[in-house]
């Protein structure tokens, strides 16, 4: 008997494993690439970072998730207009919001620049929301991608989150552990760093994701040096 409850649990935890794995199969099987037949067709060489559009409460977001933008997108191998001559030169044209310039004529922005293509992103959330025990650190980012006569190239949104780790108390008293929780819950929610998750938020969507954004022409020239 008992051998045999022992070989039907066996048989259970086999099924269920197979199981299991046939569920994360599927749910990677589910990423599938956007359709980049435009932006190959358009087959920029030259991107135009737009000052972003800010959803959320905090006034400086815009600022520090522009200047996290020229990175990837130059690693992708595209050269990427320098975005604190980009925001001078647009207010010498007297567009100061990032609402007003994504109101632009996306041929119109293009032109003042020379640029082949012109990257948007708008800020949907950015926040920590603190809970006593834990602080929630969220970033939302709609992106997106025009050719100089307008037509959309590519699109992506990306939403990521951080709470701090209060798992590496082992051996410290059940009060001490609280305390700690506490403490740290209310230093993120005092100072949260949203840069990393932007930066990460980035990397997924220009260089690593299943819809990153094709190889430039300068990637492929140092590719084959």
């Amino acid at each position: 008997m008992i051998r045999t409850f022992q070989s039907e649990t066996g048989k259970r935890l086999l099924h269920a494993a197979v199981l299991g794995l046939a569920l994360f199969i599927t749910g990677c099987a589910t990423q599938v690439p956007r359709d980049m037949s435009a932006f190959q067709r358009a087959n920029p060489r030259s991107i135009l970072v737009v000052p972003v559009v800010n959803r959320s409460l905090d006034v400086d977001a815009p600022n520090y998730v522009l200047s996290s933008l020229p990175v990837p997108v130059a690693e992708k191998g595209y050269y990427v207009f320098p975005v604190n001559t980009t925001k001078v030169v647009l207010e010498q044209e007297g567009l100061y919001e990032g609402d007003k310039i994504h109101e632009q004529p996306p041929a119109q922005l293009a032109k003042l620049f020379g640029a082949d293509a012109v990257l948007y992103v708008r800020i949907n959330q950015w926040d920590a929301k603190y809970a006593v025990l834990t602080t929630v650190v969220t970033v939302d980012f709609d992106y997106w991608m025009t050719g100089k006569d307008g037509d959309v190239l590519w699109k992506e949104r990306k939403r990521m989150q951080w709470q701090p780790n209060n798992n590496n108390n082992s051996g410290v008293s059940p009060m001490a552990q609280l305390l700690s929780q506490v403490i740290t819950a209310a230093v993120a929610r005092a100072a949260p760093n949203y840069m990393p998750l932007t930066r990460q938020a980035n990397q997924e969507v220009f260089v690593l994701g299943p819809s990153a954004i094709p190889d430039g022409p300068h990637r492929v020239k140092a590719a084959q040096k």
